[in-house]
């Protein structure tokens, strides 16, 4: 197992899911583009925001949102600056009976070149330490990064079953679990903790309700106590997409049955980027991130297609950029 393969041992993560004190970041679902809260799914007063990837065809171009721009939400941090890590998190000894579609391997490839990539580089214009609701970054010191090499680790978590069909509250545990075992371990720091996505990856047939019919995948943030001090994570509720089939982009855009798999990481990681714990980043009027903007173009401006990374070629869906066309905004699958 290489240095950044880990798996985690199940007396470990028992100590900490019984010690972990998970408290809200803010209350209720911010849905992206207007999409409902999905049954089953971090419905309960007092959850952290979760916005929502919309199924394929939920939503037309520009999320609902128009040709709005997006505007800073006034959190610090409100985008991921300077380092910026991924680590893919495998939860479940569900995973231990396969991975029909190779999304393991598909992610830890697209993760591995994604950084430093002009698909991703339109993130670089958003900023902190701005005026809230301010649109322009022409005054700001901070930004948020584009590093290369953003996949840290792949994580196996299958000592023991994962919840059947897991919950917001239970997605957050587990982020909170491995965030504290990589802390007690010194594999990261408390510093890291605010440019770090944890992908929580659910087995083929074990996703959370709503998977497929009113969400493709979303992304939250939680706070916990650790040595005694308070921390918030950025995580991601990352079903097995390609048991959603078209709904979650098999085949979208003639990109093949497996294109899901980069069109919905790439959104998530994208939005996490810019909007790190949500609503507090750039979001437009409406309440939609530079993914959710540009979700399900099938032509024109755009619209989802192929991008060659220095780790292969992967179907990505394009982000909003507030400066592309003369500051007209628009989706775009490169930048500048």
């Amino acid at each position: 197992m290489s240095r950044n393969q880990h798996r985690i041992a199940a007396s470990r993560l028992a100590a900490v899911v019984f010690g972990a004190t998970l408290v809200a970041a803010s209350a209720g679902i911010a849905t992206a583009a207007g999409d409902t809260a999905a049954a089953g799914n971090a419905t309960s007063a007092g959850e952290p925001t979760a916005i929502f990837m919309p199924v394929r065809g939920s939503h037309g171009p520009f999320g609902g949102g128009g040709s709005s721009p997006l505007s800073y939400h006034g959190g610090n941090p409100g985008v991921i600056t300077g380092g910026n890590k991924v680590y893919l998190v495998y939860w479940g000894s569900q995973w231990n009976s396969g991975d029909p579609s190779g999304e393991a391997a598909i992610q830890k490839s697209f993760f591995s070149g994604v950084g430093g990539s002009s698909w991703n580089n339109s993130v670089t214009q958003y900023c902190i330490g701005i005026t809230t609701g301010t649109s322009n970054c022409s005054n700001a010191k901070t930004f948020a990064s584009n590093p290369s090499g953003v996949w840290a680790a792949s994580i196996s978590d299958t000592a023991s079953l994962a919840p059947a069909h897991p919950k917001q509250s239970q997605l957050a545990a587990e982020a909170v679990n491995v965030a504290t075992d990589l802390l007690s371990k010194n594999t990261i720091g408390v510093a890291d903790l605010s440019h770090v996505q944890f992908v929580i990856n659910t087995a083929s047939g074990n996703n959370s309700s709503g998977f497929g019919t009113r969400f493709c995948a979303w992304h939250s943030s939680t706070s916990f106590t650790y040595n005694g001090s308070g921390y918030t994570i950025a995580y991601t509720n990352m079903p097995y997409i390609t048991d959603a089939g078209a709904s979650c982009g098999a085949n979208f855009n003639g990109l093949g049955a497996n294109a899901g798999i980069t069109i919905v990481g790439g959104h998530e990681f994208g939005e996490t980027e810019t909007d790190i714990f949500p609503s507090g980043g750039w979001l437009d009027g409406s309440g939609a991130e530079n993914g959710d903007k540009c979700a399900w173009i099938s032509s024109g401006q755009g619209a989802a297609a192929d991008t060659t990374l220095s780790t292969g070629t992967f179907p990505v869906q394009s982000l909003w950029s507030n400066a592309f066309n003369s500051g007209t905004g628009g989706c775009v699958l490169s930048y500048p």
